[in-house]
């Protein structure tokens, strides 16, 4: 999987988080998004996240990707926690 793609990964990710969230009909923290959406995933890096991410309003993907919650706007967001590498078109 290359990097755009990976990144898609993560939107797509955010994406369910926000359809949670919709569903729920109110407003839900970073800690129940764990619970019923993130935890799940077979993108999760599970234990990093528990380990650095104590609030869990940061994610941490399998990927050098991850997303990080938003409190203002009550969204998530992909980051950038790994290195990337470029110079193959492979990964990109």
């Amino acid at each position: 999987m290359g990097y755009y793609d990976m990144v898609e990964s993560s939107w797509q990710l955010s994406d369910a988080a926000q359809e949670y969230a919709q569903k729920a009909g109110r407003a839900v923290e970073p800690a129940e998004f764990w619970d019923k959406v993130f935890s799940q995933s077979p993108l999760v890096d599970a234990e990093r996240t528990l380990r650095e991410s104590p609030q869990r309003d940061r994610i941490f993907l399998k990927s050098p990707y991850g997303l990080q919650y938003r409190p203002a706007q009550k969204d998530w967001v992909p980051f950038r926690h790994g290195a990337v590498d470029l110079s193959n078109e492979n990964n990109i």
